[in-house]
């Protein structure tokens, strides 16, 4: 698991950043950069969720794999422990097929994904 560092400095999120638009794929609300073509690299976001404007400088697609529930380290109640018991891994993967469908209907060929977050990317 991450340390506390990530937590350290939390991003501010806005679902306005950038070129790009947002759009359902496989249910989730995604941010897709404006130069989508037959790749794609879907990036599975940290704890903060597909808002951080950082995340939306560097790749093609990135889904809101938060369910619009990203973490809130204001929120004393709920720390990384118990909000990463609503959003597993078994959960991210079955969502990460779905959100791979969706691209290949949109005439992707080729597909990979990274994470920079370890709870979630380093489970394979």
């Amino acid at each position: 698991m991450s340390g506390p560092e990530c937590c350290s400095n939390p991003p501010v999120l806005n679902p306005n950043a950038r070129v790009g638009h947002v759009e359902k794929l496989a249910g989730l609300n995604s941010y897709l950069s404006s130069s989508l073509n037959s790749n794609a690299i879907p990036l599975i976001s940290d704890i903060y969720g597909y808002e951080a404007p950082n995340l939306r400088l560097q790749l093609l697609v990135v889904p809101d794999f938060s369910h619009g529930d990203p973490y809130n380290p204001k929120n004393a109640s709920r720390s990384i422990p118990v909000w990463l018991k609503d959003h597993g891994t078994d959960k991210g993967f079955e969502v990460a097929k779905s959100i791979i469908e969706a691209l290949k209907s949109k005439g992707m060929m080729a597909i990979g994904a990274i994470t920079f977050f370890g709870e979630w990317g380093d489970k394979s």
